[in-house]
């Protein structure tokens, strides 16, 4: 799924094959979720039976750019619960029909580190992250009945996104340096461990929060 991506969302699917398919809509419009949704399981021939929440609403991590405590406004957390909160309820709610008559399902939402390690104020996009994460483990409890686990991957800053490219070079360096590994987690590092959570690997596991970010959060 992609909002605006157009040509980077095709030229990936190229690149993985027919097992792939790039569908436009707006994550925070029910309407077209239903419709992305419809799309893919008739082009699928089957159900979808994995989720990851991944959309962030435009933000870039550049602490020095961002807005202080005095002086945030609502607007700002409004824009980030509807991309965080919002489309991750959009699209767990049109998942759900297909995932129960499976009884099977894997939902993996995309949090931060920042819960724990709030060093920079990104006081409206770390709210909204907080807030899916209780999403998940109170969805983890209502629909593990159903078969269906729900967890979260929370990351530090990647190295590099589309959001973190405006992060200075030093920055990168800086937590590079205080984490075991001394190195920054990549997506495709991230990635491997949103994989865990939609393997048969961790079927026993629901509600869970695991931070991938080379060990500089250790509790």
């Amino acid at each position: 799924n992609y909002l605006h991506s157009a040509d980077a969302a095709q030229a990936l699917a190229a690149e993985l094959g027919p097992s792939t398919l790039a569908v436009q809509a707006d994550v925070t419009d029910r309407g077209q979720v239903d419709g992305l949704f419809a799309q893919a399981q008739t082009h699928f021939g089957r159900p979808i039976n994995c989720v990851v929440n991944n959309a962030l609403a435009a933000f870039s991590f550049n602490g020095d750019a961002r807005a202080k405590a005095d002086t945030i406004a609502w607007p700002a957390f409004r824009a980030q619960f509807e991309g965080s909160v919002q489309g991750a309820l959009n699209t767990v709610q049109a998942a759900l029909p297909g995932m129960r008559a499976q009884r099977f399902g894997r939902i993996i939402n995309i949090g931060t580190n920042l819960f724990q390690n709030p060093v920079v104020p990104y006081h409206d996009y770390t709210a909204a992250k907080a807030a899916l994460l209780s999403l998940t483990r109170t969805a983890a409890g209502d629909l593990g009945p159903d078969g269906i686990t729900v967890n979260m991957v929370s990351g530090g800053l990647l190295r590099t996104t589309d959001a973190s490219a405006a992060t200075p070079e030093a920055v990168f360096d800086l937590i590079a340096g205080m984490t075991p590994l001394r190195s920054v987690t990549t997506p495709q590092e991230f990635a491997d461990a949103v994989l865990f959570f939609a393997s048969p690997w961790s079927r026993a596991v629901t509600g869970q929060n695991l931070v991938v970010d080379g060990g500089l959060v250790r509790d």
